[in-house]
């Protein structure tokens, strides 16, 4: 069956759905489907994350590619037709891997492969020493103080559970911010932990640690889930393991930025939706999921919109954030943080947020702000969601994602667009995150899921802020 009459029959099924009460102008809603199945078979999405990846690669956050690629990207925008483009730059303390190497040196000389943990010092020559083996964070935190003076700590709390919705991240992440300045405390010269991700591919993961009283205090790897096998193994046989480890990572001054475009809204023009995503990448592969996958789907979405024919009332700003990525020493260098400072008073008009950070695999499920389950706004985006495979979520959107979660905790409502991560955290911040890795269908999927949704909001008086239940309100 062709892709139009498959969409013919979901809609006919939709549309079999009770009617919301609530009457949204009918031409909005049909012209919200003709732009989702327009977006399910041409978009400028590809486009994007090809010419970003392929011209710019790897864009760590305040280096030159990241700058270079968000000059690329404002012209980008106004070449596609969008107004007000502008790059908006704040400080930042940048980093660089340098170079890297890892081996057991002691019982019998055996080559690892590690990634630096972003933001780590550099080793300043050869660290040679025995490991100390932990299984949580917990334990870590709970050795004697001492205990790992000249040691090397490790964590192996295991694999990554693979899961949809990527909940197996947050439990061992943290161990990723918190577990250096753990091992410091204790007397380590160096950190090394399984890397956070759902493969078992000899490829580490990397990804940022937590400064603390403004500084990294000691150098932080990722081990590839092999590798650390490996050593956790030699470990229970009852070895003494010895590692050398050696890295040449350094911190610098720099700027990062964020570039922002918009669709001016037709009636209400000061009424603004934020569609975010971030412009830096890790340093290790392309950056293709993570995240330029998220701006091509942004802007595609928007681009859609405007080619509706029909501006909507509101305005639709595309954001795309730099220094996602990193931790800073002071907490003010994330893009996100940057943009709120500088709308300053005009955050109350901010009607909804979302963020696209997870990659290009399709969209499922659609999660609403506090209050707007069950609401007529729903019922009417679940009619025109439900044929292109987007079901609504009972659980309300909360946090959004780093990128916006700034503007959330201002008080301003957000939305999640639910993608399938089962195989997101095999790729997730490591070499493998590359252009080939994206599924061209199902990045349509996403813009036709964005596309429609933005545009039944902007062009709506619906108020999430006015439906959000007291005690969320109050939070």
């Amino acid at each position: 069956m062709r892709l139009s009459a498959r969409l013919l029959a979901a809609s006919a099924l939709a549309l079999s759905l009770a009617a919301p009460a609530f009457a949204q102008d009918a031409a909005t809603i049909q012209r919200a489907e003709t732009i989702r199945d327009a977006a399910m078979e041409q978009n400028i999405a590809l486009d994007y994350v090809t010419q970003l990846t392929t011209r710019f690669g790897p864009r760590p956050a305040g280096s030159p590619s990241e700058q270079a690629a968000a000059a690329w990207a404002a012209d980008y925008m106004r070449a596609h037709g969008f107004q007000n483009v502008r790059i908006e730059e704040f400080p930042l303390v940048g980093w660089e891997r340098g170079e890297e190497s890892a081996a057991i040196i002691g019982p019998r000389p055996q080559p690892l492969v590690v990634a630096a943990l972003g933001h780590s010092p550099g080793t300043n020559g050869v660290i040679e020493a025995e490991v100390v083996r932990f299984t949580s964070l917990e334990d870590l935190n709970a050795a004697p103080a001492g205990s790992l003076a000249g040691k090397i700590a490790f964590v192996d709390a295991g694999q990554m559970i693979r899961m949809q919705d990527g909940a197996g991240y947050g439990p061992l992440t943290r161990i990723r911010s918190a577990g250096p300045g753990a091992a410091a405390s204790k007397g380590a010269v160096a950190f090394i932990m399984r890397s956070v991700g759902s493969d078992e591919h000899r490829m580490p993961h990397t990804g940022t640690t937590r400064y603390i009283d403004g500084r990294v205090p000691l150098p932080g790897f990722a081990l590839s889930a092999p590798d650390a096998d490996q050593v956790s193994r030699l470990i229970e046989m009852g070895e003494t393991v010895r590692l050398s480890l050696s890295s040449t990572a350094h911190t610098y001054e720099t700027v990062s930025q964020n570039v922002v475009g918009e669709i001016t809204g037709r009636t209400r023009p000061d009424e603004v939706i934020v569609l975010g995503s971030h412009m830096d990448s890790w340093d290790l592969g392309t950056g293709a999921i993570d995240d330029g996958a998220g701006g091509g789907i942004t802007l595609a979405a928007a681009k859609a919109i405007a080619e509706s024919g029909r501006r909507p009332a509101r305005t639709i700003r595309v954001v795309l954030y730099g220094s996602e990525e990193v931790d800073q020493p002071n907490n003010t260098g994330n893009g996100g943080g940057a943009y709120l400072r500088g709308i300053g008073a005009a955050v109350d008009k901010h009607i909804i947020a979302g963020e696209s950070d997870f990659g290009a695999d399709r969209v499922f499920a659609l999660g609403l702000p506090p209050g707007a389950q069950g609401s007529d706004f729903a019922k009417i985006a679940a009619r025109v969601l439900y044929p292109i495979g987007v079901l609504p979520s009972q659980d309300p959107e909360l946090h959004g994602g780093a990128d916006i979660g700034p503007l959330a905790g201002a008080g301003v409502p957000v939305f999640g667009l639910n993608q399938d991560g089962t195989r997101y955290f095999d790729l997730h911040h490591t070499a493998d995150d590359t252009l080939d890795k994206i599924d061209p269908a199902q990045m349509s999927q996403n813009v036709a899921a964005w596309a429609a949704l933005v545009y039944l909001i902007a062009d709506s008086d619906v108020d999430f802020r006015a439906m959000r239940p007291a005690t969320a309100a109050a939070h």
